[in-house]
């Protein structure tokens, strides 16, 4: 038995793409497949795959209906945590998704799932994102003012959410944590953040985030050891399309 994870599928069996990098960029070029064949030499029944955000560009369920059923053919038990783009996915009605989709797909908001002695925990997570201002060099030199603090409201919910899942494992007994977030836990402007620090409280093992797909955006935030915590990158394009194995 393993454990699984990638973000960015950005399925879009019924629905209109227009994202430009999806449409032009050579890593996208027949992604579901290549994806499926992937998972199919890599991942058994007896597996867990966490898809982290970002599942499908259909604005509500019933524009995501083939892209549930390509996931669903996929190998493994299937945990789905929320992405900035997942539209059908109202974070209040967790519940009923879950009671629509089980006992097939798992969808994870604001409580925990276990592989052998984990907690898993997710939420979408924030981070800000600019607009930046450069100079002729290409260094920052400044930023939206106004919308780091409405990125900030967003932080601090996100945040809250995250400890009250680590909070919900730990009181029933669970001492090892690996937290899913869809966005990356640190902006390009960050070494550390609350979630960089609610990971060093908790004792979390890893963080596996998505999000930062194509090249220019695959080293936004950061990657490896910090602290107690590794820090892994899981967008499906940085990938290659091959799922990470977070643990045997």
């Amino acid at each position: 038995m393993a454990l699984y994870a990638i973000g960015d599928l950005h399925l879009h069996f019924q629905s209109v793409l227009k994202a430009k990098a999806q449409l032009k960029d050579p890593l996208w070029k027949d992604h579901e497949r290549r994806f499926r064949d992937n998972c199919e030499k890599l991942i058994t029944d007896e597996d867990m795959l966490v898809l982290i955000g970002d599942h499908s560009w259909g604005k509500n369920l019933s524009e995501c209906e083939q892209d549930f059923d390509y996931i669903r053919s996929l190998p493994g038990r299937k945990i789905l945590t929320r992405g900035n783009h997942d539209m059908f996915w109202d974070a209040g009605k967790t519940k009923k998704l879950n009671e629509l989709f089980k006992p097939e797909l798992t969808f994870l908001q604001d409580g925990y799932e276990t592989y052998r002695n984990y907690a898993l925990v997710a939420t979408k997570g924030f981070t800000f994102e600019g607009p930046f201002y450069l100079n002729s060099r290409r260094q920052i030199i400044g930023w939206d003012e106004e919308k780091e603090l409405h990125a900030q409201k967003l932080v601090d919910r996100e945040a809250k959410r995250l400890r009250q899942s680590l909070e919900k494992a730990k009181s029933d007994g669970y001492d090892y944590f690996i937290v899913f977030l869809h966005y990356p836990p640190t902006s390009i402007l960050e070494e550390d953040s609350v979630f960089t620090a609610i990971c060093e409280e908790y004792g979390v093992s890893k963080l596996i985030y998505a999000h930062c797909h194509g090249f220019s955006r695959f080293h936004d935030s950061i990657e490896g050891v910090h602290g107690r915590c590794a820090y892994h990158l899981a967008s499906g394009d940085f990938l290659n399309w091959q799922p990470l194995k977070v643990l045997d």
